[in-house]
Formats: C-alpha cells, structure tokens, sequence
C-alpha cells in the first residue's frame, strides 16, 4: 500500500513537472510541440524520474546505515559491560551510559547535571581530586581505585579510567571491582589466620625446645654428679685399703 502510493505521488510530481515543462517550452503562438521536441521533453523526463529514483535509494540507504549505526552504539555504549561518564570541567555529568547508571542504581535521566561527588564515598573523595588534578596538569590518562556509593547509600568499590578531552570534559570508564575486592579481603584473612597459626606452632615448638634443653641440662648435670660421686666413692675405697 505505501509503495502503491509512493509511485502515485511520483506519477503526480512527474504530471506536473511535465505540465510545467510543457508551459515553458509552449511558443507564444501555442503552436503544438514538433515530434523532435516532445521526444526531448519525454527524454528530460525520464531521465529526472530516473534521477529521482537514484535519490530515493541512497536516502533509504543512508536511513538504513543510519539504523544500523545508532544500533552499533547502542550495542557498544549502553549496552557494554563497563560504565562509560562524561564529566564536565565542574564535576557535573553530561553523558551516561545504562551500565554506569546501573552500577549507581541511578536512572540515566536523572544522573545528567549531577554532581560526580554525590556518588563517591567522602573518605575517597580527596582520591577523585587528586587524580582529576594530575589528569588536568599533566593531560595524560590516569587509573585509579576508590568507592562510589549508590543512590541507596550502598558502597562498592570500582576501578576508574579517566582521559581528558579537548573541549575540558572528562571522559571515565567505570569497572566494578567489589567481587575482586572481596577475593583480596578474604586471601588477606587467610593470610593474617594461617601466619597466626604458624606464630603459634612456633612459639610451641620453641616451648617444646626449650623444655627439653631443660631436661637435658637437667640429665646431663645429674650424670655429672653421678660420675664425680663415683670418683669419690673410688677414691674413698682406696683410701681404705
């Protein structure tokens, strides 16, 4: 049906375009078109309706690339599994992608304008300073890790990659790293707990040592003894003989 009433459209355009031609090409004399003009008039035509044509297909070409790119960034900005921000030069922000609202439990809408601080944790947010100051001085890409805090209060630790642009905005790409963080606590206590363990082991063999150095002084002073009382008594015997 939309295809029947493109070409009536068309067929209309061309009607009148052939009406308009006609008027201009009429001598002052309304004398009829010679056969030599009227095959012109239909050749200029048919060569705009072809023309026409051409341009239809390259705009429903660029329509469809269109489509086909704004899926691409769909796909490769919203939908990645990193979060993506833009922040101006005042700490507000001014581009989101569905991933970063997600981690901030945040819809995108009504993260624009925002401040990048209200998400960071207070304690970490001489961190986001200091960096964001390197960043700008120096203009090279910086990494960092500290805590955002989500619009519940609930706090998670992310790993932060930030670029500035030309126009002053800073471009950051946000990884949750809480599972990674968990990972290090736990190996951290395992580490304290079995280096506890073998401070304690050790302090018992050392004790065990220790005794044991004891009871041998003990034994070996006693055989002493034994021998010297032995020499006397041999002595003694002499004597009495």
């Amino acid at each position: 049906m939309a295809d029947k009433d493109s070409t009536s459209s068309r067929d209309d355009y061309l009607r009148k375009l052939a009406e308009e031609k006609a008027s201009e090409n009429e001598p002052a004399n309304k004398r009829f078109l010679s056969p030599e003009e009227t095959h012109r008039l239909l050749h200029e035509l048919q060569v705009h309706q072809i023309e026409l044509e051409i341009q239809n297909e390259e705009l429903l070409r660029s329509q469809d690339e269109l489509k086909a790119s704004q899926e691409r960034y769909f796909e490769l900005y919203d939908l990645a599994p990193v979060g993506y921000l833009t922040i101006s030069e005042e700490g507000q922000i001014l581009e989101t992608n569905l991933t970063a609202a997600t981690m901030l439990g945040t819809p995108r809408g009504a993260l624009l304008k925002q401040r990048i601080t209200r998400f960071i944790l207070p304690e970490d947010q001489d961190i986001y300073y200091l960096h964001r100051k390197r960043i700008s001085d120096v203009g090279v890409q910086k990494k960092w890790e500290m805590r955002l805090v989500c619009s519940d209060g609930h706090a998670f630790w992310a790993f932060l990659q930030a670029t500035l642009t030309q126009n002053g905005d800073y471009r950051i790409t946000l990884i949750d790293i809480s599972e990674r963080k968990r990972a290090e606590d736990e190996l951290c206590n395992l580490n304290k707990e079995l280096e506890q363990r073998i401070a304690k082991r050790t302090k018992e063999l050392s004790d065990k040592c220790e005794e044991l150095e004891n009871a041998n002084r003990i034994f070996v002073d006693r055989e002493l003894r034994m021998i010297e009382l032995k020499e006397k008594i041999a002595e003694l015997e002499k004597k009495q003989i």
